[in-house]
């Protein structure tokens, strides 16, 4: 298989177990630390309606899911990767930064939260995860 192709895998196999690992940990988060009485949260209408109920203890799990979720994936995508294995899991990275870019026009939250998301939930994790792959490979080789 020729590297290109491999590394172009690597990063479908990332953004696929990463958005796995972020959905799994969202689905669960509810029966972890339930919402705000009255919240509906299984609408984006219902989030934005009553994100003012929110405490700090319910942002805990969508931090982890965006940041696990993005360390999940780089990490499969450095491991996968032949070659450029930084760039790539970083490439993870600034995908589900966007997303995250776009979460926060589409759903209000806390300034606090958004700004802790955006810097530390996403770059640094496809880095750290990136940096775990390599220092592995090296060990093995």
């Amino acid at each position: 298989m020729s590297p290109v192709l491999k590394n172009f895998l690597a990063v479908v196999a990332g953004l696929i177990v990463g958005s796995i690992v972020n959905m799994g940990i969202i689905s669960v988060s509810g029966a972890i630390i339930p919402p705000p009485a009255g919240a509906d949260v299984t609408t984006t209408e219902g989030l934005k309606a009553t994100m003012h109920l929110f405490e700090p203890k319910h942002f805990i799990f969508p931090f982890l899911a965006h940041a696990l979720g993005t360390f999940a994936g780089a990490l499969v995508t450095a491991f996968i990767a032949v070659n450029n294995k930084l760039r790539l899991a970083l490439v993870i990275g600034f995908f589900f930064l966007a997303g995250g870019l776009a979460s926060v026009y589409m759903l209000p939250s806390p300034t606090w939260f958004t700004v802790l998301d955006l810097v530390g939930a996403y770059i640094p994790m496809a880095w750290l995860a990136a940096k775990m792959a390599s220092g592995r490979n090296q060990r093995l080789a």
